[in-house]
């Protein structure tokens, strides 16, 4: 059965599962760790990786609660194997590389993170984070724009190209549509935290509940990020005090405030509890 209650906090962390030395590194700094059998799998490794997994899991050292694994996507040739795998590992949550048809969303008993990252899978965006056993959605930057034929999803200065932007909000209005959790896309350039921080900071502002880091050095910049400022949680414990049971149109401290201004005050003490700042 679906947990939509599920809801961790905003800092992930992808981490090869051919490499399990550090899954209990990552698990230290991480919010959610997502172990890989995908793209940073090389293919010579994929059945490594999954005795990897298997081991964890024997060890007891696997946290379900944290800990997502990727699968290959549904025409790899290893997907049928990391299926087999995920099922008999009891395996709680999965997300699916390349995510295109929701038959092969609901042929999996797990609860699915949908990775939307090819032309059909941005397409179909609604359709598939609608699916009954989905709890979420990332989309994927550099995949989308080779499928499209593109050769870069950035323009020199760093900042995302068009249709990457498109696929962006796409994604976030889709799952947010469908109550879904929304993950904003890897920042590839590892040592750039200064670009890292303001797409942190737009995902945030915007409404996506985690981003999902490639490096264990691009944890804290995204903590920090959608971390609230104090000043802001202050100003969210004085509104929704002001507005009691009684949340109606009402003038707060100099400006207008309604229902979508109490939804946001909200976010912000959500955001708050998840990130520790209380």
């Amino acid at each position: 059965m679906t947990d939509v209650n599920w809801s961790p906090g905003p800092a992930w962390l992808f981490c090869p599962a051919d490499r399990p030395e550090r899954y209990a590194k990552a698990l230290a700094v991480a919010d959610v760790v997502i172990l890989d059998l995908e793209d940073a799998v090389a293919p010579a490794n994929k059945a490594a990786a999954r005795d990897a997994l298997r081991g964890l899991v024997a060890e007891r050292l696997f946290e379900a609660d944290r800990t997502m694994v990727r699968i290959n996507a549904a025409d790899s040739a290893h997907h049928d194997l990391d299926v087999r795998l995920a099922a008999d590992l009891g395996l709680p949550r999965l997300m699916l590389a390349k995510t295109e048809h929701v038959d092969s969303v609901a042929a999996l008993a797990h609860d699915i993170m949908v990775l939307l990252e090819t032309p059909k899978g941005v397409e179909r965006a609604g359709e598939l984070t609608g699916a009954a056993n989905v709890i979420g959605a990332m989309w994927g930057a550099d995949d989308l724009v080779a499928a499209l034929g593109g050769t870069a999803s950035r323009r020199p200065d760093g900042t995302y190209r068009d249709v990457a932007r498109f696929a962006r909000s796409r994604v976030l209005v889709a799952a947010k549509a469908h109550g879904r959790l929304a993950l904003d896309a890897v920042h590839m350039d590892i040592d750039d935290l200064t670009g890292l921080a303001a797409e942190c900071d737009d995902a945030a502002a915007i409404g996506f509940d985690a981003t999902v880091a490639i490096h264990p050095k691009q944890i804290s910049t995204i903590r920090a990020s959608y971390s609230p400022a104090a000043e802001r949680i202050e100003w969210a414990q004085r509104l929704l005090a002001h507005g009691g049971e009684n949340r109606g149109v009402t003038t707060f401290e100099g400006r207008m405030v309604d229902g979508p201004i109490y939804a946001q005050a909200e976010r912000v003490l959500r955001l708050a509890a998840l990130t520790g700042d209380h």
